[in-house]
C-alpha cells in the first residue's frame, strides 16, 4: 500500500501551476518524494520545475527511482517515459540558461545546489522499446545533444555559466554508428558547464583507432567499467588498447572478448604481446570482475590470473578451451574463495575436467551467488556425481544449466537435492532430453539448441517440477528454459 506521505503529494501535483508556486514553500526534504512522483505519473511542468530549482548537491535517478517505503513501484527496473526524461532534460537546460545574476533570487539559493545529476543503471535490455518510453542509449543520446549544445550556444559566456558546472554521469553504449556523436558530446563537455561523465564504457564492434580516441576522453577518475564486445582484437591489438585501459587504476570491471588469434599459432610476437597485455594487467589495484569470454586460455589460467594484485569477484570465461590444470590453479588460488560470480559456460566439464571443477566449486561454495554452467556437456551422471558439492553452495542465488544433455530424471534430482539451497531463486534448465526424438549420444550442444522439441511431452515435465516445487514449499523458486527472459546478473548488483 502507498503511504500517506505519497497519496498527499500525487494529490498536490494534480494542479501543476499551483504545484510549481508552492515548490518554494515546500520542506527540502519532501523534494525526493515529489520528484519520484512526478515522474511516475508524467507531471512534466512540475518535474522540469524539480530540477531546475533541485536543492541538493546529487539527483541521483538510482536512489530517488528506487522502490521505497512510500511506495514499492521500482521505475529503474522499467522502460523510463520519454515525456518525464524530456521534462528532466529541459529542467537541466533551465538551470545552464538562468542568467548568474537571477540565480541569487531564488529561494534558498537552491539555484547553485546541484553539482551532479546521476542517470547511470538504466535499464538497457535490448529490446524494442515504444514511442513512450526511452532507453539508456535514448537517454543517453538525449544529454549528449544538450551537452552539444550548450557548447555551441556559448553558454559558458560571464553572466550565463553556474559558478561549478553540473556533473551528468552517464553509462555509455557506443558502436560504429553512435562513435562520432558520442566523441563530439565527451569533447563539447569539456570546460563546458554539462560535463559529461562516464560511469561504464560499452564499445561494441568498434575499430581499435576510435576505441583509443575514447578512451583519451574519459575521466580516470570515475570509469568503473570497460566493456569491449566484438572486436575481435587478437593478443596484437589487445596489447595496443591494453595501457590505455590501464592508466584506469580503479577500474574494478573489465570484460574483453575474442582475445585469440595468433595465440593459436605461438610466436615470438605472440608471446611478447601476451607477456606485455600479463604486464599491463597487472597494474590494476581496485579490478574485481574478469570476462574473457570466448578467448582461447587453454593452459594459460595461472599466467593470467597469477598478475593480478588483488582476488576476483566475479570471473567469467565461458568458451575459452579450459583444461584440468587451469581448473585446478583456479580452484587452489586466492580468487576461487572470494568468488561471487564464475561463468564457465562452453567449457565441456564431463571428462578430465570434472573432478577439477568439482574441487573448484568446492572451494568457492562459502561466497557463491551466481553459477553459470550453460552448455558444458554436463549429464546425468556428471550432475548427480556434483551435487554434493554444488549443494554445500548455501548462498547459491541463480543456477545457470540450459544447454546440457540432462534428462527429466537428473532435474528431479537436482530440484530435490536443491531444497536445502534457501537462497536459491533461479534455475534456469535444459529442454530434457526425454523430450527430443531420435537424439544422437553423447548429443552435441549445437543439437540441443537447435533440434525441435516434443511440446506435449515437455508440457507434462514442466507440470510434474510445479507440483515438486509446490510440494517442497519451493514455489517461490523458478524454473524455467528461457535463458532470454531475464537479464544475467550484473556483478555491481550482486
Amino acid at each position: 500500500m502507498h503511504t500517506l506521505v505519497f497519496l498527499s503529494t500525487r494529490q498536490v501535483l494534480q494542479c501543476q501551476p499551483a504545484a510549481c508556486q508552492a515548490l518554494p514553500l515546500l520542506p527540502r526534504e519532501l523534494f525526493p518524494l515529489l520528484f519520484k512522483v512526478a515522474f511516475m505519473d508524467k507531471k512534466t511542468v512540475v518535474l522540469r520545475e524539480l530540477v531546475h530549482t533541485w536543492p541538493f548537491p546529487l539527483l541521483s535517478f538510482q536512489q530517488l527511482l528506487q522502490e521505497c517505503a512510500h511506495c514499492n513501484r521500482a521505475l529503474l527496473q522499467e522502460r523510463l517515459s520519454t515525456e518525464s526524461m524530456h521534462a528532466v532534460i529541459l529542467g537541466l537546460t533551465a538551470r545552464l540558461h538562468t542568467p548568474e545574476r537571477e540565480a541569487g533570487t531564488q529561494p534558498f539559493c537552491r539555484k547553485h545546489a546541484l553539482r551532479v545529476l546521476d542517470i547511470t543503471g538504466l535499464l538497457d535490455d535490448g529490446v524494442e522499446q515504444n514511442p513512450g518510453t526511452m532507453s539508456m542509449w535514448d537517454c543517453t543520446a538525449a544529454v549528449a545533444r544538450t551537452c552539444i549544445a550548450q557548447q555551441q550556444g556559448g553558454t559558458a559566456e560571464s553572466g550565463l555559466s553556474l559558478p561549478v558546472p553540473v556533473e551528468v554521469r552517464v553509462d555509455l553504449r557506443v558502436n560504429r554508428a553512435s562513435y562520432t556523436f558520442l566523441r563530439e558530446a565527451l569533447q563539447s563537455s569539456v570546460g563546458s558547464p554539462l560535463r559529461l561523465c562516464c560511469r561504464d564504457l560499452r564499445a561494441e564492434d568498434l575499430p581499435m583507432r576510435n576505441t583509443v580516441a575514447l578512451l583519451q576522453l574519459l575521466d580516470a577518475g570515475s570509469l568503473r567499467r570497460i566493456d569491449l564486445r566484438f572486436n575481435n582484437l587478437g593478443l596484437r591489438g589487445l596489447s595496443v588498447i591494453i595501457p590505455h585501459v590501464a592508466r584506469f587504476q580503479h577500474l574494478a570491471s573489465l570484460r574483453l572478448h575474442y582475445v585469440h588469434g595468433d595465440s593459436r599459432q605461438p610466436s615470438v610476437d605472440g608471446e611478447d604481446n601476451f607477456r606485455y597485455f600479463l604486464a599491463q594487467m597487472g597494474r590494476f589495484i581496485c579490478l574485481r570482475e574478469l570476462s574473457m569470454g570466448s578467448s582461447l586460455l587453454s593452459g594459460r589460467l595461472d599466467q593470467l590470473l597469477s598478475t593480478l594484485q588483488s582476488p576476483l569477484e566475479s570471473l567469467e570465461l565461458a568458451f575459452c578451451a579450459l583444461l584440468p590444470e587451469d581448473l585446478r590453479f583456479l580452484a587452489q588460488s586466492t580468487h576461487a574463495t572470494h568468488l561471487k560470480k564464475l561463468d564457465l559456460s562452453g567449457n565441456d566439464l564431463s571428462g578430465n575436467q570434472l573432478i577439477p571443477f568439482q574441487g573448484l566449486l568446492q572451494a568457492a561454495a562459502a561466497t557463491l551467488l551466481h553459477l553459470e554452467l550453460t552448455e558444458c556437456q554436463l549429464a546425468d551422471a556428471q550432475l548427480l556425481a556434483t551435487l554434493p558439492t554444488l549443494i554445500c553452495c548455501a548462498s547459491l542465488r541463480y543456477l545457470g544449466l540450459y544447454g546440457n544433455p540432462l534428462s527429466m530424471a537428473g532435474l528431479k534430482e537436482l530440484l530435490r537435492h536443491s531444497v536445502v539451497q534457501a537462497e536459491l531463486r533461479t534455475v534456469v534448465h535444459p529442454f530434457p532430453v526425454d523430450c527430443y526424438e531420435d537424439l544422437p549420444w553423447p548429443p552435441p550442444a549445437s543439437v540441443l539448441l537447435e533440434a525441435s522439441i516434443n511440446e506435449e511431452k515437455f508440457a507434462r515435465v514442466e507440470a510434474e517440477l510445479h507440483q515438486l516445487l509446490l510440494a517442497s514449499g519451493r514455489a517461490h523458486v523458478l524454473w524455467t528454459t528461457d535463458i532470454y527472459g531475464r537479464l544475467a546478473a550484473d556483478y555491481f548488483n550482486l
